[in-house]
């Protein structure tokens, strides 16, 4: 059983890492690493153990205001870099990643908390975005418009919006910086991160490998601190052209409010509440297997998580009996431990949330078929859990849960899986699994998401418009259109 500390003692983070200048207590701020000046620091931790890792600078809406400046003051230079030179450095903060990959995955054990194994896969994943955006640097290019007016010519160009934002989340902690980060450099933009409060040691340690990579001063900052403070002044900075935020919807809402005034461009991936919609005619073990990886990678924090899984009645007692006995084999523990699969939350919200679902599903008639108990780990670990014949007037039916607890739901022939499954605010992703090829048709164009799974759930990578639909978020990332996010267009019509 793991000790978990009620007074935090200090991990010697370093001393885990083969090169230990990854691990940095600094912001990363226009080309110079930053102390804090008057000593206001935060304090990070481990959510596995509850040990201190480090402290960070906490800085606010003034030296945010001096940072956007000056990434303002860089951006001439920067869009007026050939294409081909930014896609070279971002080349070699690709290969950088690499060569550090397990330097970086165990920062994000550390601080995160996932299995080691996923934070390889994270890590790969992150790289990626970087590979694929430095090839996409080159092709930015101006398009002719056939002429309707005598004697011009007419082109559409694609130039760099300026300052761009980023405001990520803590559940994938180098990915969303890589997938957001890489596209507005490589069109062009210098970068201002704000990483979540609780990882911020894998944004430094990018920060870091961007540094050794050449990106000339300016052009990417990680600024770590108070959120209201850094986060409000990106959104009323009249020189931020353009915000990219993963996150809550809540959060999203507050944003988009806060940044209409400069009316800035905003991509976001908010909020998912994905149902995963399994008929009788797919094998009971494969549909075990996709749903378990549906449910509960990243411990369930994930805004890909299936929080509503719709079995069809005729397999729906078998289903639920092979689900729990999966769902009780998982793994708990520290991600370092061998084999561990679940990992601690990130925080007590989030573990008081996975409670109060399965307390109110339970008090309105759903059946706890798996989980449900304390952990014997305490602290921030939550058992993995199960819960069948959840209804719509359940909260879990309605709301994210963001945790390893899993709603299962019965559903008869005919249209009503698809007006359940579309019966919520959120539109990110939705899995089907079925052989009938005319009930896939039918489900993908009636489903409201922005992404379909079928018969398989990963489905994300560098090449893909990542994103949702409804209030699941705004834009696209990844692929050509999460670089062209960070673009506006410019016609010109000439007579030469």
């Amino acid at each position: 059983m793991l000790a978990v500390s009620t007074t935090p003692r200090t991990e010697d983070v370093a001393a885990r890492l083969r090169d230990p200048a990854l691990f940095r207590e600094q912001a990363y701020d226009c080309g110079a690493w930053r102390s804090a000046e008057d000593g206001d620091v935060r304090l990070v931790t481990n959510p596995s153990t509850g040990m201190a890792l480090g402290t960070v600078p906490a800085l606010g809406a003034a030296e945010t205001r001096a940072t956007v400046a000056a990434a303002h003051a860089a951006f001439a230079a920067w869009r007026r870099t050939l294409p081909q030179e930014r896609g070279r450095i971002l080349r070699r903060w690709h290969d950088l990643m690499q060569q550090h990959a397990e330097d970086l995955a165990v920062l994000m054990v550390l601080e995160q908390g996932k299995p080691l194994a996923e934070a390889r896969g994270e890590i790969q994943y992150a790289a990626g975005f970087i590979d694929f955006y430095a090839a996409e640097a080159a092709r930015v290019n101006v398009e002719g418009v056939t002429p309707h007016l005598p004697d011009c010519t007419m082109t559409v160009r694609r130039e760099p919006v300026g300052v761009v934002a980023c405001v990520t989340p803590w559940n994938f902690p180098s990915a969303m910086i890589t997938r957001k980060a890489a596209a507005a450099l490589a069109a062009g933009c210098p970068v201002v991160v704000r990483p979540a409060t609780e990882t911020p040691y894998s944004a430094l340690a990018l920060a870091e490998l961007a540094d050794r990579a050449g990106f000339p001063a300016g052009t990417f900052s990680v600024l770590t601190g108070d959120p209201e403070g850094i986060v409000g002044e990106l959104c009323a900075n009249p020189l931020v052209r353009a915000l990219s935020f993963t996150g809550s919807t809540e959060v999203g809402r507050k944003l988009l409010a806060q940044g209409a005034a400069t009316v800035k461009k905003m991509s976001m991936e908010l909020g998912g509440h994905a149902p995963f919609i399994l008929y009788d005619d797919v094998p009971l073990d494969e549909a075990v297997t996709g749903a378990m990886a549906a449910k509960f990678a990243t411990s369930g924090q994930d805004c890909l998580a299936a929080n509503r899984i719709y079995v069809h009645r005729r397999v729906y007692d078998a289903f639920v009996a092979a689900f729990a006995r999966a769902t009780e084999a998982l793994v708990v523990g520290d991600g370092f431990e061998p084999g561990a699969e679940i990992g601690p939350l990130m925080h007590e919200r989030a573990v008081a949330k996975c409670h109060a679902h399965v307390d109110d599903a339970l008090a309105k008639g759903a059946r706890l078929v798996a989980g449900g108990h304390a952990h014997p780990y305490g602290g921030l670990f939550v058992a993995p859990t199960v819960l069948a014949d959840v209804t719509p007037a359940m909260a879990i039916y309605r709301e994210e849960t963001f945790g390893p607890v899993a709603a299962i739901i019965p559903f008869d022939d005919g249209d009503d899986v698809l007006a359940m499954a579309n019966d919520s605010e959120y539109g990110l992703v939705a899995y089907v699994y079925t052989r009938d090829h005319g009930r896939v048709q039918r489900l993908v164009e009636g489903l409201e998401y922005g992404m379909v799974a079928v018969n398989r759930v990963k489905i994300t990578g560098a090449p893909v418009p990542f994103g949702g639909v409804k209030q699941s978020g705004l834009g696209r990332e990844g692929s050509r259109l999460g670089l062209e996010e960070f673009t506006e267009l410019k016609y010109v019509c000439a007579t030469v």
